[in-house]
């Protein structure tokens, strides 16, 4: 009957420990995330870029588009549309 609750003394212990060292590691990341946020931010694109209409596609580089998904889907599919990122 010692044994067994030697064994669970052991697990109860090694449970309580593991779980702990869990929380610190959590802990631990999360911090880091704020220490890193707040030494190097991540930068933020302008917005002077921004405009009505997006950029379009010149004609050239939408015929050798749609030759690339024709011969990709076998001739069953087709561009809609294609905007400059």
């Amino acid at each position: 009957m010692d044994n067994i609750g030697l064994g669970l003394q052991l697990m109860v212990v090694g449970m309580s420990a593991v779980f702990l060292i869990l929380i610190i590691v959590i802990w631990g990341g999360k911090l880091l995330i704020k220490a890193v946020n707040k030494i190097a931010p991540e930068e933020v694109e302008s917005s002077k870029k921004t405009s009505a209409a997006p950029a379009v596609v010149d004609s050239a580089t939408m015929a050798v588009l749609q030759q690339v998904v024709t011969q990709i889907t076998g001739g069953k599919g087709r561009i809609a549309s294609a905007k400059k990122m």
